[in-house]
């Protein structure tokens, strides 16, 4: 067996991994945390009634590795998970990562690097993110933003870290701001349960971004997880909490952020094949707030596609900047480094461009939310 390795100097990073039937890709995700250039983590898998040989995978690597510990429960959902694992841990950071996804070899060291330059007052480090398909390989599609500092607002309205094996999260900010939601699997409203927690941590602490490709976040359709009924649910309820702590936001940006979220449901709808749901949702963001709908060039994609293949009976499950970029190797080999440095080079335009347009939306909504509190400052009292 190999020990657990000791870094006294190091700040000890607690990796919390729940899984649920999570056999296809658990052995994976296992080998790419321990691959971390990172030596001082721990990491607590949480499975959460699986009916597969998940917990079996998971104790055969434990019994190589000693920095791995299985935790069991009766099925409860990913937030019941993720706060088992965070209950039982003893980090000062919390990396989460599903069982589905990967890191690439120098994600935790970076974001703890960030996280120290950036002090006390940082309380979530994210990295960006590439989309992997079923077999790890890169789809073309990607996540990168840097907003930092003080992000509240600007995380309202789209969640720009995207998902919830991308951050790094100082566990004093738990502690405060607590941890994941779990009565939104009681209400039947499961899916923003990390932006939520994202949003709480973004009132009293800053963000920080690590501007490289960490992340493989695999996508996947026709599957179980696809409930955007459920998802939409989750995004109202958050957003109700959010509209009763902080008044000075506007109500244009709660409109807003529902758009964009009901878009994205809408884009999924259309990668699921299921073309009458994508109107479905394109239309409910349409009636939501129509400027962010009509701006975008993927809502005439998925509109136009989706009309097309209802009238024609054709179905079409990819577009162009899905096309695998193939490789021979695990997601997180020199092979796929490579084809990450490959996707940069293609894409670098683009990437440029989301990080332009992120900044300055950003900055616009800090200065929008200012001007209306200071509206509000002005009323006088009855």
């Amino acid at each position: 067996m190999q020990p657990a390795q000791k870094s006294p100097n190091l700040p000890l990073v607690s990796v919390i991994i729940p899984a649920y039937n999570a056999e296809p890709f658990i052995e994976e995700t296992l080998k790419s945390v321990l691959a971390q250039t990172y030596p001082a983590i721990e990491v607590l898998v949480v499975d959460d009634g699986s009916q597969d040989r998940t917990p079996e995978i998971v104790e055969k690597i434990g019994k190589k590795d000693a920095r791995i510990q299985l935790l069991k429960q009766p099925n409860a959902g990913v937030a019941a998970a993720r706060n088992l694992g965070i209950q039982k841990s003893r980090g000062e950071y919390i990396a989460p990562i599903d069982a589905d996804d990967i890191w690439y070899p120098e994600n935790i060291e970076k974001q703890v690097k960030c996280m120290l330059e950036g002090g006390e007052e940082v309380g979530v480090v994210y990295s960006w993110t590439v989309d992997l398909d079923e077999k790890g390989l890169l789809t073309g599609g990607f996540r990168s933003f840097a907003i930092e500092g003080d992000v509240y607002a600007t995380l309202i309205c789209h969640n720009f870290i995207g998902n919830a094996s991308a951050s790094l999260i100082r566990r004093s900010c738990l502690e405060k701001v607590g941890v994941y939601d779990q009565t939104l699997k009681e209400r039947n409203a499961q899916g923003c349960e990390d932006w939520d927690l994202y949003l709480r941590i973004a009132e009293l602490y800053q963000f920080r971004a690590v501007a490289e490709f960490s992340i493989g976040y695999r996508r996947m359709y026709n599957t179980m997880s696809t409930n955007y009924q459920t998802m939409a649910k989750s995004h109202s309820l958050m957003l109700q909490a959010t509209k009763q702590r902080h008044p000075e936001i506007p109500d244009f940006l709660h409109r807003l952020s529902t758009s964009n979220f009901l878009l994205y449901l809408g884009h999924q709808s259309s990668r699921n094949g299921d073309d009458r749901t994508a109107l479905f949702w394109l239309f409910q963001a349409l009636k939501t707030e129509c400027i962010s709908p009509l701006s975008r060039s993927g809502f005439y994609r998925v509109l136009g596609k989706s009309l097309f293949n209802l009238l024609s009976q054709s179905w079409k499950h990819q577009d162009a900047l899905d096309t695998p970029v193939r490789v021979e190797d695990t997601p997180y080999s020199e092979n796929q480094l490579l084809s990450r440095e490959v996707l940069v080079n293609m894409r670098r335009k683009k990437i440029e461009l989301m990080v332009t347009i992120g900044n300055i939306f950003h900055r616009s909504i800090s200065i929008l939310v200012k001007r209306n509190q200071a509206n509000i400052d002005t009323i006088p009292l009855s």
